[in-house]
């Protein structure tokens, strides 16, 4: 096996020009649903508890981090210890939480 036929299987498939523009536009909508909902957290317009426990589609992919930081009252180091004591990475998506993760989180976010 050369090195070249190595390079060309690890390289991601051809996509069309409609099919990156679609992955473009997914992708540019979920960014904008998520700055709105990181704007109603910040006003109080929406609950973390909430979006926690049954999350939107577009969330999913979404940092617990980058969304608690948005929650008012909460800075990095209040959101660091939080993550700590439930045992859950900074860089853990919402989607990816355990069930335990989860309920021991908005349990703690409930004090």
């Amino acid at each position: 096996m050369t090195t070249s036929s190595v390079k060309t299987s690890l390289a991601a498939p051809e996509r069309s020009l409609d099919q990156r523009m679609e992955a473009l536009k997914r992708a540019n909508d979920i960014r904008t649903a998520r700055a709105k909902l990181k704007k109603d957290l910040k006003a109080s317009r929406a609950s973390i508890h909430a979006i926690l426990l049954d999350p939107p589609e577009y969330v999913l992919t979404a940092k617990v981090f980058d969304m608690l930081l948005a929650v008012p009252k909460y800075g990095r180091v209040k959101t660091n210890r939080i993550l700590n004591q439930c045992r859950i990475s900074p860089s853990k998506t919402i989607g990816g939480l355990s069930e335990r993760q989860r309920t021991e989180l908005v349990g703690l976010l409930h004090r």
